[in-house]
């Protein structure tokens, strides 16, 4: 059974009523796959605030997506900012059907705090998470005041597959209250 799992942005203690998250996580939970009329993703979707929300490390996180959440391959896991680079670092060891990321990066930024997160102290495995997802989409906006664009795009071109949208005039995604693009893109997805 699939479901959907919302992987935060750090710095977000009140996740259930921040920025876009819950209005796409209650559009995907009632969306219907046109052909069959069948829920796309029946299996009670996930939308909390993770454990360590400020500072997001990797060592935390990552158990938190395995051991409490437990993330499988069935599941799709969107992933925001810092939740974003967490996806990619589960998805380096684990399968996943689908993948949305919201302004991903691959760095530590130059940022002391990203940096000790942990995330960026190794290289990526990227021919891995390609393997290990059945499908990933990549928003980025070319606007976003925190992650470069370039950054944005790096990841883009190391994903085989990547289905990689740039959005403009949309930031980092945290003041809109609706993503209505990415409901329709995973609907698209998880419906063909």
């Amino acid at each position: 059974m699939s479901r959907i799992v919302l992987i935060p942005g750090n710095g977000n203690d009140n996740v259930e009523s921040s920025m876009w998250y819950p209005s796409v996580i209650s559009a995907l939970t009632e969306a219907k796959n046109p052909t069959t009329q069948h829920l796309l993703f029946p299996g009670g979707n996930f939308l909390e605030t993770f454990p360590d929300p400020f500072d997001a490390r990797e060592e935390i996180w990552i158990k938190y997506m395995e051991d409490e959440i437990e993330i499988g391959e069935q599941d799709v896991v969107i992933g925001h900012s810092s939740g974003a680079a967490a996806i990619l670092r589960y998805v380096e060891t684990r399968k996943v059907k689908g993948v949305v990321l919201v302004s991903a990066y691959q760095s530590d930024l130059d940022d002391p705090s990203e940096r000790e997160a942990g995330y960026f102290n190794r290289p990526w495995n990227w021919d891995a998470i390609s393997r290990n997802v059945e499908w990933i989409t990549q928003f980025s906006s070319p606007s976003d005041h925190l992650v470069p664009i370039d950054e944005q795009r790096f990841v883009a071109s190391k994903i085989v597959g990547i289905d990689y949208i740039e959005l403009p005039n949309r930031g980092h995604f945290i003041r809109d209250r609706a993503f209505p693009e990415l409901v329709a893109n995973v609907i698209q997805k998880m419906s063909s």
